[in-house]
């Protein structure tokens, strides 16, 4: 994330790590700048206090994407950002001078930004990486009040299947009969399984990841557009009809709910007002409590500091909560603490049981604590595997056109020394979604955490 200026002083000389210049010699740990660390929803949060924007190298009044020279001059300047900060120097084995070879020419076929800005995606999409990622400048994503493209609906993998998971109220889905548990059959009359396995290079290896985004975006497109949807409903009927894309604005926050004795908090990501609304449910409505569900299913990330504040209400301050290296072999840790590093409220300690219920959404910032939480045994892990999407973003660079260029600087490792990027996080317990269950609109995972901790403290196991 951006650590503040103070964070980084508190940080400095922490820790020593090897460089590889020979068996147990260890390199000071130092932090040269601030850092913003995302990973994946569909879209990552940040991991950021304020984002920081790099100015263009070249004047973007000065470019156009309406001529050639203009949209070579922002491929050429989105490459070579890549090729100069990227955290792995080997680009995971790609050739990136290839890459760059190859679709440098079809940069030079493309006619307007939106065919160049999808010749950007598809050379980026080589690196497999969710982090690293382009926006035009029509595009430009706020973290932390989420835009993105939509036709009303989510979906997911369920048997195999793309099936809906959720259906926006009001929506047209909704009005055409789209419910939870239906199976989208046809995507502009082509076999939706068929346009999902063209996403994956091999299906059956695919990274959880990976399968993930290609079943949640299948529907995505340009707003304003339409695609022709099919599906098939609980009892076995047909249907179809024509769905419009439109943007939607998301707005992150902290819910809180009593389930009898049991306290129920769902947190979208981590951010200072989430983290002081977090703070004040601890203190004031965790009373008569007997446990906590942390649901983290939704959390794609957040603020570094306002994941450790509220990892410190779980956990012992100075516990270790992980380390960031980018590839000069420059690093820094983060840890939890016994002073709020982003609200007024002293932070609040409970010991009370906690469960925390994950999924393929669980990302970033949300991954780190799962991580802690479960090494330090201090709450036991429900749901499914978490997205394994922890890499770092240090700035985003302005394009010469006024686009934004996300690029991956930062690599994690557990206080354990493990990456998580690509493996994941899984639960100590599965609870996956069935089908059953969203036609009954039932949340087994919830459910069965519930139950968990009402078994627990009545004595049975």
């Amino acid at each position: 994330c951006f650590a503040t200026t103070s964070a980084a002083r508190r940080n400095e000389n922490q820790g020593k790590r090897g460089t590889g210049m020979g068996k147990g010699k260890k390199r000071l740990i130092m932090i040269r700048t601030l850092a913003l660390f995302t990973a994946l929803t569909l879209y990552p949060f940040p991991f950021a206090l304020s984002p920081r924007v790099v100015s263009a190298r070249i004047d973007p009044a000065s470019i156009s994407t309406a001529t050639l020279e203009g949209r070579l001059a922002v491929f050429d300047d989105a490459w070579s950002r890549i090729n100069d900060r990227y955290y792995d120097e080997t680009f995971h084995g790609i050739d990136w001078e290839a890459q760059r070879i190859n679709f440098r020419a079809l940069a030079a076929k493309t006619e307007t930004s939106i065919e160049l800005y999808d010749v950007l995606r598809r050379m980026i999409a080589s690196l497999n990486d969710p982090h690293t990622r382009v926006f035009a400048p029509e595009e430009k994503f706020d973290w932390w009040r989420p835009r993105f493209v939509t036709v009303g609906l989510s979906l997911a993998e369920i048997d195999g299947l793309p099936t809906v998971v959720k259906v926006d109220a009001n929506s047209a889905p909704e009005r055409a009969g789209i419910r939870p548990g239906d199976v989208i059959e046809t995507v502009n009359g082509e076999t939706a399984l068929l346009r999902i396995q063209q996403r994956l290079t091999t299906t059956a290896e695919a990274p959880p990841s990976v399968r993930f985004r290609a079943f949640a975006k299948l529907l995505d497109g340009p707003a304003g557009t339409n695609v022709a949807v099919g599906w098939k409903t609980k009892a076995g009927k047909r249907k179809t009809a024509l769905l419009v894309r439109y943007w939607q604005q998301r707005e992150l926050g902290m819910r809180f709910r009593r389930e009898g004795e049991i306290a129920v908090i769902e947190i979208d990501a981590f951010t200072k007002p989430i983290a002081a609304a977090f703070a004040r449910a601890v203190k004031e409505k965790l009373s008569g409590a007997r446990g906590v569900v942390l649901d983290l299913r939704g959390n794609g990330g957040g603020d570094a500091e306002a994941m450790s504040d509220m990892a410190s209400s779980f956990i012992s301050a100075g516990t270790n909560l992980g380390l960031f290296t980018d590839r000069s072999g420059t690093s820094f840790r983060i840890s939890t603490h016994t002073k709020s590093l982003v609200t007024p409220y002293v932070i609040q300690k409970t010991e009370l049981p906690l469960i925390v219920l994950t999924s393929e959404r669980t990302a970033s910032a949300a991954e780190i604590l799962v991580e802690a939480l479960r090494t330090s045994r201090r709450a036991k892990i429900m749901g499914t595997q978490t997205c394994g999407c922890v890499l770092a973003v240090r700035t985003r660079h302005l394009l010469p056109d006024g686009g934004l260029l996300d690029v991956s600087e930062l690599d994690y490792e557990t206080a354990a020394g493990e990456r998580l990027e690509k493996h994941g996080i899984n639960p100590d317990v599965t609870v996956s979604i069935e089908r059953k269950d969203l036609y009954a609109r039932r949340d087994r995972a919830i459910e069965s955490a519930i139950d968990r901790l009402s078994r627990l403290q009545s004595g049975h196991h």
